[in-house]
């Protein structure tokens, strides 16, 4: 049976996930990746066909026999190849085998020679003398007792390797198996046997759940010290941080981690005391009331709390009389009068180590950013401008004409081998700015902040820029508004809204929203629309007809290219998933000229609009102007610009990035024709399209009205009910957080 390529090639046996195999050994390894495990390798068939198989592979060498599971692909470039989702290895059986295994340099240590001598001595009992009897080796010319142990340790890692591979199989893909492996070494399923949990514990992209299941599946005891210690642990580093919380009060953790492992409170409050004595977990007292933290939470938020007042302490002051000169000079040459608060942040500013500066849109931010830029330009002074998003860094630059990073690229990120992240500025290779300017401060949480201020060098100047009405941040903390409420540091909130921003409906309805009155929406000629619709079919149909037809005939390519739906939620009919489906069929249809590709409930089609839906460290890409990189981050959005089927992959355009997908990893993908108002953050659209419609309780609410309202330039049109409306400006209920900045800087006075 000839395979789809029609060559001639047999297809191989088909296993029971559906899935072609094939056998054979490893003729050469073209290219491999120490850090994940992906290589490109031939492949010789019992067939003595030489076959391109790729895919993830850890510790492949040459001479290693194989079974591969997977299926045919053509890349444009290279043409047929084999698509590996699955390997296992197994040792030659043979002396013919052995002695090409081994003569391959596939074991350090051993060349063709000496693997000639220790085959002739040993046969077909080689690798069982390799493993368990390394002392003999040393009786074969060459090899001393040093090397002898060094060539079986060799040998028990690449066994290590296959061991691995073959029980994690189970339960993870290759790549979390190379994870643990790089991790625990050749002890690595014997730990997991022993005690899934650390694998939540320690391995980056395994969460509780997948322990949890794995351990049931091993037949371990569920009310073990073990899985309840782990289990009590994951709620506070991880379930606690998907709310916003960095700390949760005992009772609640007890409360909720009893509900969550199917125990009792006591027994829960067993547990805690000990990861307590143990040091697993801290706690400290607030207010009359104990919360419990995990350590990494513990370290980060006391750290901002301490780096911030170091930095408000060290910073050396600028003379007041100076200050007066710099500021005057500025107003000449930019030919502008600021205000009275505008003046006191540019003071506060340039007086202190660390300044906190707030307000609504329209308020003057920038200019007091601009004025900042060119004072401490005059004064000498390096310079960072950054922000939290791609987005909003890019905003940041052109509003100013000065260079402004993302925060993770002002800390050079790289991706580790543990799946994490790691930035390479810190304490230990300072960032060489003598100012940092913050902006989107509001987005900025807790783990980001710790690592932003550790890069830090003190005594420079600080200013962290938001708008603290805003949505808090994705991760744990609510680090902006935590420094205001604190006092303990000079803090501006600009009020005044300017002459040329009171022009703008979107900015005047804005500040009303935020004062908990409602929006004029009775002005036919300006910025701000409100359709009427009553039922939530009615609003999704109609966000549809404007985003078709609308707004395009209107306004053109700034309505074609610069409309964004944004939603309160995701589910529901004026959700985001449902509106993404409707848009989708609306702005980008099926058409014989443009691929497709089904990814589980979702349809991927070329133009399609897509965003990222977490960071990714490790993902390629190459900038318009050649420029290589690493990294696409959660919120970032593109448009899929090419779809292989054969390949198997998709390349995609983040503004001026580009960056190709394999299919494997569209989970991170999805749809952006509409997207939350927390994925909006830190961005800006011309035209703002806001359904409302049916919205859970908890997401009516003022700041979410608000940060919806704040991200149009041009337009904002409403769609849906009036008393929905009425029912988010009428609530000021902010969502609670558990943090403790605020008391750790007070208690530090």
């Amino acid at each position: 049976m000839a395979d789809q390529f029609g060559d001639g090639f047999m297809q191989g046996p088909i296993d029971d996930s559906g899935m072609l195999s094939l056998s054979g050994s490893i003729e050469h390894v073209i290219y491999s990746n120490d850090e994940n495990g992906y290589a490109i390798c031939d492949l010789g068939t019992d067939s003595n066909d030489l076959i391109t198989i790729t895919g993830t592979l850890p510790y492949i060498g040459e001479g290693d026999v194989v079974t591969v599971y997977g299926r045919w692909v053509h890349n444009p470039k290279y043409g047929r190849q084999f698509k590996v989702e699955r390997a296992e290895k197994q040792l030659p059986a043979d002396k013919a085998a052995i002695l090409r295994y081994l003569s391959s340099g596939a074991i350090k240590g051993i060349g063709p020679q000496t693997a000639q001598r220790i085959v002739d001595e040993f046969g077909e009992e080689t690798f069982d003398v390799i493993e368990h009897h390394p002392d003999w080796l040393a009786e074969i010319k060459g090899i001393t007792r040093s090397r002898a142990a060094e060539i079986s340790t060799e040998f028990k890692n690449k066994a290590g390797i296959r061991s691995a591979m073959m029980f994690f199989r189970e339960y993870f893909g290759a790549a979390l198996t190379v994870r643990i492996y790089k991790k625990w070494g050749g002890s690595a399923v014997d730990i997991a046997k022993k005690n899934p949990y650390r694998l939540c514990e320690e391995i980056e992209g395994i969460g509780f759940e997948r322990a949890d299941r794995m351990a049931a599946q091993l037949g371990l005891e569920r009310e073990s010290d073990d899985r309840l210690e782990s289990g009590v642990c994951y709620l506070l580093a991880s379930n606690a941080q998907q709310n916003g919380h960095v700390c949760l009060p005992r009772k609640k953790l007890v409360t909720s981690a009893a509900a969550l492992l199917e125990t009792t409170e006591a027994r829960i409050e067993e547990i805690v005391s000990n990861l307590l004595r143990a040091d697993k977990i801290r706690t400290v007292n607030f207010q009359n009331t104990q919360y419990l933290y995990d350590i990494r939470s513990y370290e980060q938020e006391k750290y901002i709390a301490r780096k911030l007042l170091l930095l408000d302490k060290i910073c050396p002051v600028t003379d007041t009389a100076n200050i007066g000169a710099f500021i005057e000079k500025e107003e000449r040459e930019s030919g502008m009068q600021y205000a009275y608060l505008q003046r006191q942040a540019i003071i506060d500013a340039l007086e202190n180590g660390v300044m906190l500066l707030t307000g609504g849109p329209g308020t003057g931010k920038t200019t007091v950013v601009r004025a900042l830029l060119h004072i401490f330009d005059s004064m000498g002074l390096r310079i960072a401008l950054c922000a939290p998003t791609g987005r909003a860094a890019k905003r940041l630059s052109e509003s100013t004409s000065h260079e402004a990073k993302t925060i993770h690229r002002l800390l050079e990120y790289s991706g580790e081998e543990s799946g994490g992240l790691r930035f390479h500025r810190d304490e230990t290779n300072l960032l060489e700015e003598e100012v940092l300017i913050i902006d989107e401060a509001s987005m900025v949480d807790n783990s980001l902040m710790s690592a932003l201020l550790h890069a830090i060098k003190p005594g420079a100047h600080v200013v962290i820029i938001g708008d603290s009405d805003q949505l808090p941040s994705v991760g744990a903390g609510n680090v902006l508004r935590d420094l205001i409420e604190s006092g303990r540091f000079a803090t501006v909130c600009l009020t005044e809204i300017f002459r040329q921003a009171q022009k703008s409906l979107i900015i005047t309805n804005a500040h009303a929203i935020n004062r908990g009155e409602m929006p004029r929406i009775d002005i036919k000629d300006n910025d701000f629309f409100f359709l009427p619709r009553e039922t939530d079919c009615d609003i999704a149909q109609t966000v549809a007809q404007l985003c078709q037809i609308r707004l395009p005939r209107t306004y053109g390519e700034m309505a074609v290219n610069g409309t964004q739906v944004i939603a309160p939620s995701r589910k529901g009919e004026v959700g985001t998933e449902n509106l993404n489906v409707i848009l989708q069929a609306a702005l980008n249809p099926p058409s014989d000229e443009k691929r497709e590709h089904k990814f589980r409930e979702v349809v991927f089609r070329e133009g399609d609009r897509v965003m990222q839906t977490r960071n990714n460290y490790d993902l390629e890409w190459e900038r318009d102007d050649g420029k290589l990189g690493n990294g696409v981050f959660n919120g970032d959005v593109g448009v899929i610009e090419r779809i292989n089927t054969a390949a198997e992959n998709m390349e995609i355009r983040f503004d001026d990035r580009h960056v190709v997908y394999e299919f494997n990893l569209l989970e991170e993908l999805e749809m952006a024709y509409a997207i939350t108002v927390h994925k909006s953050q830190g961005s800006e659209y011309p035209i703002v399209v806001l359904p409302l419609g049916s919205v859970p309780p908890m997401l009516l609410s003022r700041n979410l009205f608000y940060t919806a309202v704040t991200r149009a330039q041009s337009m904002v049109i409403l769609v849906g009910r009036e008393r929905i409306m009425a029912q988010m400006v009428a609530n000021n209920r902010q969502s609670m957080r558990y943090t403790g900045l605020v008391q750790w800087l007070k208690e530090s006075e």
